[in-house]
């Protein structure tokens, strides 16, 4: 028998601010989301707020040997802890299990140029690359953080050492880490989970790696829906931002006297082959499959993304004609892995404190993976 999956703490951090109450007021409003113009131009990001990292990352040795995507990601954690009721309970946080979706960390830019810098007069190649790999890599054996060193760090700083998991792979990781910590909740495998993930676009890297694919949009911000399919107008605005979900069988959170915030439904996924049409089929098959009827809000993951999002806007139109419907990257900007778990986050602050009663949450990705999920009231 599957067991009612209830959430009963957030962790939230974007360009929007940090915490619940922040994010609820951006998403109700109708002003575009906090944008970097200049940093990375042509191409804006939607960058983290000013944090006092301290307030959840006591140890300045802590804090320095993360990368900021990582800060993000422990700091958002210690939150939905806090919000949860067990910042302070250390037998509840060694059994708490966790699930981190992610991408690869931040590159040391100063290594990468010192190398390729010293490549180029070097008498033999090979042993100056291998002389400088064995001297200048950093603690973690690697010339990039490694995602999940984020779920490391989430157990060293807040505690947390139940087993732990990472997904990979840009939005698709996000939903199926939902899907996964649901499911496990729901069949009794488990009775709390700790699940989302954090992602940083002030990243020339990462701006570099999705330009090579034609996925950015350039010069200025427009809203998702209104970004066409023309060069430079379609695509995505990368945002800092890091989400967790705490999540629990709804007895074993009556049984410690939390208050539930929403329910999550079984989150239903899929992976098209991406022919014309194939999004929006999907989208119609899993919006059955994750039991939605009538949402009264929509929140969705589009990207910017051309075709994908037009196709995507056409269907949800459809699916749910008097819903609100709103575009996480116009809120947060786009975060990849973290898309679903902000989703999911937003969705259950939307009914805990908003009044809304069926909340609808998408998750397509910019290349491959498509994802529905539910929440409702306690």
């Amino acid at each position: 028998m599957s067991r009612p999956v209830v959430v009963t703490g957030l962790g939230l951090v974007s360009c929007a601010g940090e915490g619940v109450d922040a994010h609820l007021i951006a998403l109700a409003g109708a002003e575009a989301p906090r944008t970097d113009s200049e940093a990375f131009a042509p191409y804006p990001v939607h960058p983290a707020p000013a944090i006092a990292w301290d307030g959840q990352i006591p140890k300045r040795s802590d804090q320095r040997q993360m990368e900021a995507w990582q800060r993000l990601g422990v700091y958002a954690a210690g939150l939905a802890l806090d919000a949860a009721g067990v910042k302070d309970d250390a037998a509840f946080k060694q059994a708490l299990h966790l699930v981190v979706a992610a991408g690869g960390g931040e590159r040391d830019y100063a290594v990468d140029g010192a190398i390729l810098t010293g490549l180029r007069d070097a008498a033999d190649p090979g042993a100056y690359l291998n002389e400088r790999l064995q001297n200048d890599l950093r603690p973690t054996l690697f010339l990039a953080q490694l995602s999940n060193l984020l779920a490391g760090n989430i157990a060293i700083v807040h505690g947390v050492t139940g087993a732990s998991r990472t997904f990979m792979g840009e939005e698709s990781a996000g939903v199926d880490a939902l899907r996964i910590a649901q499911a496990r909740v729901a069949s009794s495998q488990i009775d709390a989970i700790l699940v989302g993930g954090s992602y940083s676009a002030e990243r020339p890297d990462v701006l570099v790696i999705h330009e090579m694919g034609d996925y950015l949009a350039r010069d200025a911000y427009r809203p998702i829906f209104a970004r066409g399919d023309r060069g430079g107008e379609a695509g995505f605005i990368l945002g800092s931002c890091a989400a967790f979900l705490m999540l629990e069988s709804a007895a074993h959170a009556a049984a410690r006297g939390a208050r539930a915030l929403a329910r999550l439904e079984p989150v239903a996924s899929d992976r098209t082959r991406r022919a014309p049409g194939s999004v929006a089929v999907s989208l119609e098959t899993l919006w059955g499959q994750a039991g939605l009827s009538a949402p009264d809000h929509v929140l969705s993951g589009a990207t910017g993304v051309a075709p994908i999002t037009a196709e995507e806007h056409a269907v949800l139109t459809k699916l749910a004609p008097r819903a609100r419907l709103r575009a996480l990257g116009d809120v947060i900007g786009h975060g990849l892995e973290v898309a679903a778990p902000f989703g999911a986050a937003l969705a259950a602050a939307l009914v805990d404190g908003g009044g809304a009663r069926e909340v609808a949450v998408t998750a397509v990705g910019h290349r491959r993976g498509e994802g529905v999920l539910r929440l409702v009231p306690a």
